[in-house]
Parts: structure tokens; sequence; C-alpha cells
């Protein structure tokens, strides 16, 4: 059982259920004793530990309104203080507000520099923040958000709520209406929406062009698919299904002499990557050079760079097909012909939820460090590629509580709220522009792969990863009904990060830039309702428009 504590640190009161963290606190989520029950009131409270809280909150504090920001694990800052510091900025111009303030200041930006930058911010601003707080229930009542209630005994009341997860678990929780997965191509009349699109931005990441048989002997289906290939059966092109893209951890890679070197995780089993072995070996001349993009180790198998490393290449540290439960706890493989009604409320209750949670990350933990330490130690593996991975490990640095790997999963696409107004490919490519921008993206229309699928190409069976794309866009504006639900589902609710979009749309809007400038623009249009007695959709745009401006949001 842990222990509570209560730490100060630079005004800034944090509240967390850790009192040490060691080398095996890798997780998810543990589940804690919930203490004795709490009455907490405030104006705005943001649940989860994301930018787009920190934002909200702040900008909340900053407008005088008592804000608290409640995180499900140890951390405020989501992926930015959890890994993912390469960031994809899109156009920089576009960048204003808390978001620019923020990245001004985390120099250089690592992970620690990030939590502390956070830390920093909110304790100035005076917001409250609670750690290791996971939600347990809601109250709500004539369509609004009366209080959440946390699992270590404290509910919170406030007037106004933000969903700042980057699964949607708040809004899913208050009955607002959300989807999961890949619309069908007739949903939004998408061109690129569904399966079977062009499976990589570079034109890469495809095994190099060559047949890999899917088959552990290869060419002989009896004999059953190696490890990491789909056997589930998939659609026509343009049919909608299931599938979120893939997870993995933002590693940070050093080449210093006192880097850690790749662990050999708990159930490591090489077997299960053959396929990347096949890949390696296939061609007498070594590919692993990745002549494909004449850009050493970026199309496999891996990306080896100073600081944080995303995944690269055909087999890589996205773990395809490995996260399709996560967002909602449910997994339905049939096809989705059509677009199917919105979900509403949680098919599976919230600890269910976690604990599977939970089980997917460590298999994630499981299968990435697998994944490096079969590449650094395996003899399938050339050994002048080895010798250059084996240059590389963890920084002594960073992640310590965790033995140096990151603790925050790389979730991509969660839930996305279904509200009256849904971002789209057309809103991407500029052919429907909104009137009621509340920031901008500009980061390319973006998947990792869905799936590994067994293919036939020029009568060859080989193996092939569907579902990635990367297409440009210029600069947009995201509409402020995107973020807040339905008048008659709840009325005082915003949602920044899980907003209303399509599969499209939102692999160019889940920039964690974006989710800092959406959180600034929730947090602005609280307040203004809470101060004009209003519910959030009724927030009068030009006046929220005036004071977005006046605090350097770019529109």
């Amino acid at each position: 059982m842990k222990h509570r504590r209560l730490l100060l640190l630079s005004g800034l009161m944090i509240c967390s259920v850790c009192t040490v963290t060691h080398a095996d606190d890798l997780h998810y989520y543990r589940q804690v004793e919930p203490g004795k029950p709490k009455q907490i009131e405030c104006d705005v409270v943001a649940y989860g530990g994301t930018p787009a809280s920190f934002a909200a909150t702040l900008q909340a504090a900053r407008m005088g309104k008592r804000a608290i920001l409640v995180s499900n694990n140890g951390f405020v800052g989501g992926l930015t203080s959890g890994g993912l510091t390469a960031v994809d900025w899109g156009a920089k111009r576009t960048i204003g507000g808390i978001a620019q303030e923020f990245f001004g200041q985390a120099r250089p930006l690592n992970p620690s520099v990030a939590e502390r930058t956070f830390l920093k911010m909110l304790s100035e601003a005076g917001v409250e923040v609670l750690l290791d707080r996971f939600l347990t229930a809601v109250e709500t009542k004539e369509g609004k958000l009366v209080s959440i209630t946390l699992e270590t005994g404290e509910t919170i009341t406030a007037k106004m709520f933000v969903d700042g997860t980057y699964e949607g678990d708040l809004l899913a929780a208050a009955n607002v209406s959300y989807t999961v997965g890949r619309e069908p191509r007739s949903a939004y009349n998408e061109s690129l929406a569904g399966q079977w699109q062009q499976v990589s931005w570079k034109g890469v990441y495809q095994f190099c062009g060559f047949p890999i048989s899917p088959y552990v002997k290869p060419g002989d289906p009896k004999s059953g698919l190696l490890p990491e290939i789909s056997s589930e059966p998939y659609g026509k092109p343009g049919d909608g299904d299931h599938r979120v893209q893939a997870y993995n951890f933002r590693m940070h890679l050093t080449k210093a002499r006192d880097k850690i070197a790749f662990p050999k995780p708990d159930g490591y089993d090489a077997g299960r990557y053959a396929l990347l072995a096949r890949f390696l070996n296939v061609d007498p001349q070594p590919r692993w050079t990745l002549n494909c993009t004449s850009k050493p180790m970026t199309d496999g198998p891996v990306q080896m760079r100073n600081g944080d490393c995303n995944n690269a290449g055909s087999f890589s540290s996205d773990y395809v097909g490995g996260c399709h439960r996560w967002p909602d706890g449910t997994y339905s493989p049939e096809n989705f012909s059509t677009l199917p009604p919105p979900r509403r409320g949680l098919p599976v209750p919230l600890h269910e939820l976690y604990e599977l949670r939970e089980k997917i990350f460590q298999e994630h933990v499981t299968y990435q460090q697998g994944y490096m330490y079969f590449l650094a130690n395996d003899e399938q593996v050339p050994k002048d590629l080895q010798s250059r991975v084996n240059e590389w490990g963890l920084p002594p640095s960073e992640f310590k509580g965790s033995g140096h790997w990151p603790h925050h999963l790389y979730v991509r696409e969660g839930r996305r709220m279904v509200s009256d107004y849904v971002m789209t490919q057309d809103n991407c490519q500029k052919k429907r522009v909104v009137k009621d921008s509340v920031g901008i993206a500009s980061y390319a229309m973006d998947s990792h792969f869905c799936q590994r699928v067994v293919v036939q190409e020029n009568g060859v069976t080989t193996v092939r990863n569907e579902g990635g794309l990367g297409h440009g866009v210029g600069p947009y504006p995201v509409s402020y009904r995107s973020i807040v639900p339905k008048k008659d589902e709840c009325s005082n609710l915003l949602v920044p990060l899980c907003l209303s979009a399509s599969h499209i749309a939102y692999g160019s809007i889940r920039m964690e830039p974006v989710f800092m400038i959406l959180g600034q623009s929730a947090g602005t249009a609280a307040v203004m309702a809470i101060d004009e007695g209003i519910v959030v959709q009724d927030v009068d745009y030009t006046k929220l428009k005036a004071r977005l401006l006046a605090d350097k949001q770019k529109l």
C-alpha cells in the first residue's frame, strides 16, 4: 500500500500518494486504498496531467479563479515531460500564448527540464496539483457535471471541468458522445479515411519493398504466422474499423560514457522479433543502412540520436496492433462499413479499464525493451548494425524513478468526442475554414500503422504494414465547437485534447503544442462562462477571440 505525502514545492501544493519511486516503478496504474473522504471546491478542475490540462488551469488561475489540475500519474506535462521532446511543431509561427511561453522557458528541452518548467509556471499562478489520482466516479445533474470523485477519496466540486486526458476518460464518464477507431471513407467524405490508404508518407516502412514471407516456415501457411503479424480479417478500401494507430515509448538515448545498457525485460522472448531478423537478413546487401531514405537509422530498424527517439522502420519500437483496447476497454474486430453510432458512457467500469491499461502498458514495456535488447545482443542481428546500436544507451540523468525508461506511454489516439462540429480532412486542407478559431494546427495528417497484415503482391505472399499515412497541410484553424460537447449532453465541460475530430483530422491536430494552445483557449472560455453565468456552448465568440488575441494566441 502506498502512503500519502504532502509536498510543498516553491509555493505549489502537490499532493501525491507516492513516497519514493524505485526502478521498478514503471507502471500506468496501481490501485490504492482510498483515504478519508474529502470535499474540495474550486472554479475549474482539469483531469489529466497533460499539456492541455496545464494550459487550461494555468489560464484559469491567471484570470483569477481557483484551479486544480488532477494528474492520474506522478507527473505533470504528459508526453512533453514523459519523453516526447523532439516537438512536432508544424509551422512554428502558429504557436502563441502559453505554449510559446512554455517552450521559451523549457530549455534545453528534455524531460526533467520540461517537468520543472511545468511545475514552476503552475506554482507562480497558484494552481493546485493533485498527483497519482485516478477518476472513479462523476456526479451529473441536469446536463452538467457537478463533481468528480478520485480513487484516493477526494471529491472535487467545480463550476467548470476540463477533460485533459489522452483517452477522454472524463467525457466518457460524463456520458458525452465519442468514437474510437477509424471512420469509413463515407462518414465525412474523406479520401484518406478507412483502411488501405497510402501506407507511409515517405513511401517507406514497407520492408524496403522486399517480399518477406509472413510464415514461420517461409512459404508454408500451415506453419503459422510469425509473431507480430495480425491474423484478423481486414476490410475493403475505405472501410472503417476499431483500430487506433500504434503506441510506443519515446526513448531518450545517449552515447555518454555513463550510458546505461538496454535492459533485458522480464518475459523477454527473442522469438517475437523473428520478422525483424528475417528483414535484416533478407538481402545480401545490408539494408539496415536504409537506402530507402538515404538517412541512416530511420527505416530500420531503429532511430538513434541524442535525446528523444521515435519509432522508425518497418519493424520498429511502435507496437503495431498492441493498443486497440486501450482507449475504451472494448475490442470489436468487425468491419465498420458504415459509421457506427457514437458511443456514450463507459462500456468497461473505470477500475477494470485501468487494470486493463496497466496490462497493455506492461506489454508495451516488454515489447520495446525486448526490441532494443534484441538489436543490441541477438546473434541474428548483423554485427555492424549491432555495434552501432551498442554505441547508445539510456541516459542516467533522465527517468531516474523508472529505471531510466520513459514513464509515459505515447498514447497517440484515444477516444474522440463527437460534438456539433467535427474537424475533418476538409478542415485540414482548408476546403472548409471555420470562423470560430481557438487555435491553429499545422502538422501533417499523420497516422502510424494500425495493423501488420499478410498481402498478395505481384503474386507473392508477403507482409506489409497498414494504416500509416502522412499528408502535408498548411496552417488551419480549429473550431471552438469542436472542443465543447453538444449542449444537451454536458454544458460545463471542455475537451481540448480528445476533441471532436475524425481519425484523419486528429492525426494532424494531435500535437503537444496544439494541445497546449487549445487548453489555454478552453481555460479562457471556462472562466468567461463562469463570469457571465452561462454554459460553455453560449460563450460569445467575439469576446472569446478578443481575450485570446490579448493573451497572444494565434488565431
